[in-house]
């Protein structure tokens, strides 16, 4: 099977965890296909919250309606990808950019599903550089302590987040610890958030693999 492949088949089998009610979607092409395949069954649910711009576009263009996390209130499942993770399910996200609304969204959701090809999965988190989000004004700042812990920290770019702000990607980290790293690296000034979901992992890992879909 190709990686699209894998990708379509952890879709489909996240629609087993979508329940009656409002739900959370993430962001990319892993994603996507997950959006592709809650169209089809679009009539049970009330409507999706996006973690970013490009997702409520691709909700939108298949009829599903598109909701204000305010008003929605807790969400009873949040389905996204990963750039890398962990058998222990933490992860890094933030390749596509949307790293804070997804954590956000993910935190208003009582179970966090992911889905990811083999490829995905890691001993240890770090190979795949770590986005960080900053305020503009913080970037040098925000650099030279992250060279501190050990990393470094690339600008991306021609990139701005959907809050107007910029992401730094930081090569290098072997990330042992990654709850205290998130944390960490969240108490530096002008950190919005950083694409480390440790104290929040999720809960179900939903694997493509060339025998099939493994739940972890």
């Amino acid at each position: 099977m190709t990686q699209d492949e894998l990708k379509q088949a952890t879709a489909r089998a996240a629609i087993e965890y979508v329940p009656a009610g409002i739900i959370g979607v993430g962001t990319g092409s892993t994603a996507n296909y997950f959006i592709d395949e809650l169209a089809k069954i679009k009539g049970r649910i009330d409507g999706a919250v996006a973690s970013s711009e490009a997702t409520a576009q691709r909700l939108k263009s298949h009829g599903i309606p598109v909701l204000d996390l305010n008003s929605a209130g807790e969400l009873a499942v949040y389905v996204d990808g990963a750039d890398e993770i962990t058998e222990h399910l933490h992860m890094i996200k933030g390749g596509g950019g949307a790293l804070t609304r997804e954590k956000i969204v993910a935190a208003c959701s009582r179970k966090f599903v992911c889905i990811a090809d083999g490829s995905k999965l890691v001993g240890m988190l770090g190979n795949f550089p770590l986005p960080v989000e900053v305020i503009p004004m913080a970037q040098s700042y925000v650099a030279r302590e992250l060279v501190k812990l050990g990393g470094q920290p690339v600008l991306r770019q021609g990139f701005t987040t959907d809050n107007g702000n910029i992401i730094l990607d930081v090569h290098g980290l072997k990330i042992m610890n990654p709850v205290e790293l998130e944390t960490q690296i969240n108490q530096i000034t002008g950190v919005v958030t950083n694409g480390l979901f440790a104290r929040r992992p999720a809960d179900v890992l939903l694997l493509g693999t060339s025998e099939g879909v493994k739940t972890l």
